[in-house]
């Protein structure tokens, strides 16, 4: 829980399940988090072994984080989360 168990977390795992993502569309598949937060949280994610982080040199720089083995083995508890998310909130 120390790894997964905060508020944004969760949910930028989850969204990178579909593949890699830039920076900017990561962010906006998360509503309300705040651009510290965000930074805050993938450099979390990263230090933890569960993100990586690529930066392509160009200008402007393009940023894209992928899931490492690590990450992607949180997959069944993520989706499990998600299913559980959907139907409680059906009740």
């Amino acid at each position: 829980m120390n790894l997964i168990g905060t508020k944004w977390k969760p949910l930028l795992l989850f969204h990178l399940l579909e593949g890699d993502l830039r920076s900017g569309i990561l962010q906006k598949k998360i509503p309300g988090i705040s651009n510290k937060m965000f930074t805050q949280t993938v450099r979390d994610l990263e230090n933890d072994g569960l993100i990586a982080r690529k930066v392509f040199p160009v200008v402007p720089p393009k940023v894209e984080y992928s899931l490492t083995k690590r990450g992607r083995s949180l997959e069944s508890i993520l989706r499990s989360l998600d299913t559980w998310g959907l139907e409680d909130s059906q009740t």
